[in-house]
This record gives structure tokens, sequence and C-alpha cells, in this order.
């Protein structure tokens, strides 16, 4: 009862614009403003970058698309564009296969479909794959010939603790580290494109939303050095 209790302060609170004001006087306070990211307080800085992302790169999310765990990327982006009517399909590592539910693993490309999807959404996921060489790998075995991946790692990040104790946190990457992985897996053409700044940092470590902000604008502005999230556009 106490947590939901919680949860609905915060949901009315959020919705009726009544955020809390950050303050940063407290320069030797060893614990972050809010330890989940920013949730329940507004929007995470990690996913304003990454909906951003998505946004711009919208005219490649066409055709059979996949997705991991949900379609909801991939519905709200998806070009309407196209003559071809899109197919939804996502991936999950456990569960019951359907026509538009695969069940898979990246590190495994025997488990996965071969040469199969236009677009594939792969948002926060290699760094909680410890053989992320080997799921890069099964990304490019999933994707048709001329096929793109739209993916986001984490570079600076704390600890996701809901899935460090489930199979685990392993990598925070740079724009040039991600960027040869795939190479490495044979992918044609591989850009990066960087999202971060000090300040977003600063943020994003104290779990200061996008709604906290005083112009969020602030957060368009690129450091090559702050590295938050990296965005992959890659085509096999």
């Amino acid at each position: 009862m106490k947590s939901f209790v919680l949860n609905l302060f915060r949901f009315l609170k959020l919705s009726f614009g009544l955020y809390r004001k950050v303050q940063f006087h407290d320069l030797f306070r060893t614990y972050s403003i809010n330890p989940y990211f920013g949730s329940y307080q507004g929007m995470p800085i990690c996913r304003y970058y990454i909906n951003n992302f998505l946004e711009k790169n919208k005219e490649h999310i066409k055709g059979r698309m996949l997705e991991i765990a949900e379609d909801t990327y991939s519905r709200m982006y998806a070009n309407r564009d196209v003559v071809e009517k899109p197919v939804f399909e996502t991936l999950h590592y456990n569960g019951v296969q359907t026509d538009f539910t695969i069940i898979g693993d990246l590190t495994k490309p025997e488990t996965l479909p071969v040469d199969r999807y236009d677009c594939f959404i792969c948002t926060q996921t290699y760094n909680f794959i410890f053989d992320v060489q080997k799921a890069i790998e099964g990304t490019h075995h999933l994707l048709k010939k001329g096929g793109m991946v739209l993916a986001t790692v984490s570079g600076i990040s704390q600890i996701s603790r809901f899935d460090m104790d489930r199979w685990g946190d392993y990598w925070r990457f740079t724009d040039k580290s991600i960027g040869i992985l795939f190479e490495k897996a044979g992918f044609s053409r591989v850009e990066t494109v960087v999202m971060g700044n000090c300040l977003a940092a600063c943020c994003y470590l104290q779990g200061v939303v996008v709604e906290d902000l005083p112009q969020k604008k602030l957060l368009d502005i690129v450091d090559q050095d702050y590295q938050i999230i990296i965005g992959i556009k890659a085509v096999k």
C-alpha cells in the first residue's frame, strides 16, 4: 500500500508539473539526488538522447523491423511515407515464439533468423551482454543485405542495479570502441553519433531529469569528452 501511495504521489507530481527544485550546493554529498536515473520524476536524460537519435533517423525505420523486448520505438518512429506495409517483430531471450515474437540469443546466431530484417532497433542492450562482439555479429546475421541497425549504448553512466542483479551490467563504451566492434562484425558502413556534455553528465549521474533543467537545449551541446549516449548507424 505504501509503494502504491508513493507511486501515485510521484505520478500526480509529474502530471501537474510540480517538480522539485534541484540544488547543487552540497559538493560533499556522496549519494545522488535520484539513484534510479531520474525515474518517476520525469524524462531521464538518456531517454532524451535516445529519442532524439531515433527521431533523426526515422527515415530508416521501415519495412520488416525488429526491436528488443517490445516494439514501442518501432511503432513510434516508423517511416509512414513508404509504400511497403511495416511489419513489427520483437526479439526475446525466452518465452513463446509467435509470428511476431522471435525467441533467440544475439550471441548465438543459430537461434536467430538470417537475412530477415530491414531495420533492427537495439537500444541500451549491448552494455548488458558479456560477449558483446558475438552479439554484434548476431545483429549482422539478422539483417538483410542493405539493412540497418539503429543502436544506442551507454558511455558515462552509473551501474544499472536492476540489470546487474539479473543478467549483468558489463560495459561502458566510447564512440571509438563501439565503432571498431561493429566494423569487426562485418558491417559495410558504420557511423557513430556522440550525445552529451559535462553538464548533462553531472545531471545524469545525479538522477536529474530533463524537466529539472531551465532549458533542455543545454543537453544538445555536444562535448566529445563527455559521451553519455552513443548512437550507432550500421549497414549490412
